[in-house]
């Protein structure tokens, strides 16, 4: 996925206003917190208990995890109504309104085809037509049903296996981040691998300064303030597998059942960061020439498109 840099000043900061940092490895990326106060101790208590929240998120929202809630779901039998945990139930009724938005393009169900396309980078080989059609044919986001009044769930196709990866950085680092505001530190900073929840600006400035990476490794294309605001990138840069001179992109297409094939990058900008995961990878699939157009009208407030610069022409030969 491409990566978000951010940089936050401290050139005009109050004397007694420092700036505070902490890190911890989380949902197989780096989650760190950039916030300001006057307590260092204050701020690394409000810190643990944000990094607790999503360790629980992670429990219950990983396909990771063995025991997991999610997995524990997909394992119901079809058409069975399965009564989940207030949290989770929380996370599939923003993942499906996600779904609903982008007509599918964000899709919760991809399950099937997640577990094949690891297998595919894995062993850099392609999965068979049949195999295929299998997997695609168990995923479909209208088959997931959600009962609010019971917070049953219901899986309505044999094999459906939800993949709650699209959302769950997201949802975790907006719940991080109500806890830190919560707590007295609205200055605060969430990074979640590509995803950031962004508060008010540090002291004296007029937003984090966000670098926006480049589709050249090490480089940044773009450098925006923000505030207030979730902000996602998702592309090709880092994860993907190249198969018989193809490049196929971790981020699964719902019509083919493969990996995006276009060499791009799309960050979005929206209310929060719920929000903006669940549509990055979604304004990807949507192609560089509608990603913004599209994007905007889901919802998002902001959205950079990122492709590769176009060769130079060769130059006429000499007559």
């Amino acid at each position: 996925m491409v990566s978000i840099v951010v940089f936050g000043a401290l050139s005009v900061a109050r004397a007694e206003e420092q700036r505070f940092t902490f890190e911890r490895g989380l949902m197989g990326t780096r989650f760190a917190i950039t916030t300001h106060g006057t307590d260092e101790a204050t701020a690394k208590k409000a810190a643990e208990a944000a990094f607790a929240k999503a360790e629980e998120i992670n429990a219950v929202a990983s396909d990771y995890i063995a025991d997991s809630e999610v997995l524990s779901l997909s394992k119901a039998p079809a058409g069975k109504a399965t009564v989940v945990s207030s949290l989770l139930f929380d996370i599939l009724t923003k993942a499906r309104r996600a779904a609903e938005i982008t007509e599918g393009r964000f899709d919760p169900t991809i399950g099937p085809l997640t577990k094949l396309w690891r297998e595919t980078r894995r062993r850099s080989q392609l999965p068979d037509a049949d195999t295929l059609s299998k997997a695609r044919a168990a995923c479909d986001w209208q088959a997931l049903k959600l009962d609010p009044e019971t917070r049953g769930v219901i899986l309505e196709k044999p094999g459906m296996r939800i993949d709650l990866g699209g959302i769950a950085k997201g949802y975790a680092a907006d719940a991080m981040f109500a806890i830190l505001h919560d707590r007295g530190f609205p200055r605060t900073c969430v990074a979640a691998g590509g995803d950031l929840r962004l508060g008010d600006p540090p002291p004296g400035q007029k937003g984090w300064k966000v670098g926006i990476r480049s589709l050249e490794k090490g480089k940044l294309s773009d450098e925006i303030p923000l505030s207030n605001c979730g902000v996602s990138t998702s592309g090709d840069l880092q994860q993907f597998v190249e198969i018989g001179g193809v490049r196929y992109s971790h981020i699964i297409d719902p019509s083919t059942g493969l990996g995006m094939t276009r060499h791009l990058a799309v960050t979005i900008v929206a209310w929060d960061t719920t929000i903006s995961d669940s549509f990055d990878n979604a304004a990807c699939l949507a192609g560089p020439d509608r990603a913004e157009a599209l994007a905007k009208s889901w919802g998002a407030a902001r959205v950079i498109v990122t492709v590769p610069p176009l060769s130079p022409s060769p130059a006429p030969a000499d007559r």
